[in-house]
This record gives structure tokens, C-alpha cells and sequence, in this order.
């Protein structure tokens, strides 16, 4: 199995590094060459440049479009009013934009993003940010089920309530909800770190890998190998700094919120009998 660095501070944050025996990484780009920060299809956008678009009229694949047109006529800051919940918004925008939604959306909004900064100012359904790879998005009022379900990167925000299963399979990035969270949230996560400020429903972190979930009200019931682990100074010096950084604040303060990791106990899989593994599988 892997061995887990646990020299550095920041492994209570579920910040890791794994050595894999057998295994090597290769250096896949250089910091040094700004092409490959970016898709070699990108728009070159300005912030400054801001433009508005109707969504009423407009079903969800014109608006996504007309999204890719004004992104490619420079336009860096975009706002879209009357959404109507509509689904599939805002999805799969692979580089920088301020990109400013005018009320609610449906299902699968923002899905598949890769840098840009979302503004909600309604409600979301279910499945919102899924795939994140990066950037932000922050949503003013409630969201559905799978909240930022497999999400890799970014900070996602939701400063109401959310519904069951919130980051399924999360396998980094940051997940704030200012209010409650449903059943089997942390559902199988692998990396990342994920914020409740309200309470949390049954089955929290149920087959967790890895990860860290902060939670600041009451827990139902803790999912399989997922436990309570210690509130560190770097935790709560954490916490503050990126709580404030979207105007929220825990109610009895960060250092009174419960700190749940997983067991490790599920990490035994590659031991089990090779008749076990094939039933498993």
C-alpha cells in the first residue's frame, strides 16, 4: 500500500504526498512556459469589458454558446440575467472569466469548470460545480444533492443549506456550506477539504479515503471508517483565514468545530483474498 509523508504540518489539512512503491511521476509542463498553463484554445479575455446577456429567451445551449462568443470577442466579465433555472449552465468553461448569474439555476449548472469565477445570486439544483477543476464559484442561497459532486480543484460555496451525498467522491479542492448538509455527505472522498457550518445528516463521510470534513453543528451519525480526529492550530488558523475570505464565521468559533477523518481502516482492500476482490468488483 501507499505510504503516506507525514513529516509536513499540513497532512492535517489533507495536504499529502504519496510515495508509490513501483511508481514514478514525470514533470508533465513547466512553470516557466505560460503555454501550457493554459488550453491552447483559451480566449484571451479582459476583465475590464463587461457585457450582459438575457437568458428568457434563450434555451440552455444558446446561452452556453453565447457565453463562448462573447468569451472569444474578449470579454472577461459576463453577466446572465433571468436564468430561469435553466440547466447545464455555465458549464465546461475551461479558462479565466468573471462570469455573474442573475438568479437561479437548474441541474448540473457550472459543471466541469477550469478557472473562472462564478457569482450565484439565487438557488442551485442538484449536482452544481460537478468536476471543478479550479476557480470559484459561490452561491447566496440554498443547493441540491450531490453539491460539487468529484470535484478536483477551487473553492465551491454555498452559504445556505445543501442537500444529501455533498461531495461525493471529492477529490480535492474546497467545499464551504454555510448552512446544513444531508445524509452521506463525504460520501467516498478521497482528498480536499470540506466545511459544514450548520449540522450534518447521517452516514458523514461514509468510506472516506482521505480527506478532512469540519463540521460547526451537530453530526446525526458518522458514516463507515470515518472518526473524529484532534482540531489543530493550523486547523482553526485555516479555517479562520478562509471563512473570512467569503464573509462567513462559525457560530462558537472554529476551534469548537468537530474535525472528522477517515480510519484508515477500508485502506486494507489490497489484502483481501483474490475470491473477496472479485466479488467486490
Amino acid at each position: 500500500m501507499a505510504e503516506l509523508d507525514r513529516t509536513h504540518e499540513s497532512h492535517e489539512l489533507g495536504m499529502h504526498t504519496e510515495e508509490l512503491t513501483g511508481r514514478t511521476q514525470q514533470t508533465v509542463f513547466s512553470a516557466e512556459e505560460s503555454d501550457n498553463l493554459v488550453y491552447p484554445w483559451a480566449s484571451e479575455v479582459d476583465f475590464s469589458r463587461t457585457v450582459e446577456i438575457d437568458a428568457e429567451p434563450l434555451d440552455q445551449r444558446q446561452v452556453n454558446q453565447e457565453i463562448r462568443r462573447l468569451m472569444s470577442e474578449g470579454y472577461g466579465t459576463i453577466t446572465v440575467i433571468n436564468p430561469g433555472a435553466k440547466h447545464s449552465l455555465g458549464v465546461c468553461i475551461l479558462s479565466r472569466l468573471n462570469l455573474h448569474f442573475e438568479g437561479s439555476l437548474g441541474y448540473f449548472g457550472c459543471g466541469l469548470l477550469d478557472g473562472p469565477n462564478v457569482t450565484i445570486s439565487g438557488r442551485v439544483g442538484w449536482s452544481c460545480a460537478e468536476n471543478m477543476m479550479a476557480g470559484q464559484i459561490v452561491i447566496e442561497k440554498n443547493a441540491g444533492s450531490t453539491f460539487g459532486a468529484a470535484i478536483r480543484g477551487g473553492d465551491l460555496v454555498c452559504k445556505g443549506d445543501v442537500g444529501s451525498r455533498t461531495g461525493i467522491d471529492q477529490k480535492g479542492g474546497t467545499i464551504i456550506v454555510g448552512g446544513r448538509t444531508g445524509a452521506f455527505s463525504g460520501f467516498m472522498m478521497q482528498r480536499g477539504r470540506m466545511v459544514v457550518l450548520g449540522d450534518a445528516g447521517k452516514n458523514l463521510g461514509d468510506s472516506m479515503y482521505d480527506g478532512t470534513i469540519y463540521v460547526g453543528g451537530k453530526i446525526a451519525d458518522l458514516g463507515v471508517d470515518a472518526v473524529e480526529g484532534e482540531m489543530t492550530d493550523l486547523d482553526c488558523h485555516w479555517l479562520s483565514r478562509k471563512l473570512g475570505q467569503y464573509g462567513l464565521e462559525a457560530a462558537k468559533g472554529v476551534e469548537n468545530m468537530t474535525k472528522i477523518v477517515s480510519g484508515k481502516k477500508l485502506w486494507n482492500y489490497d489484502n483481501l483474498e483474490p475470491t473477496e476482490k472479485k466479488l467486490v468488483l
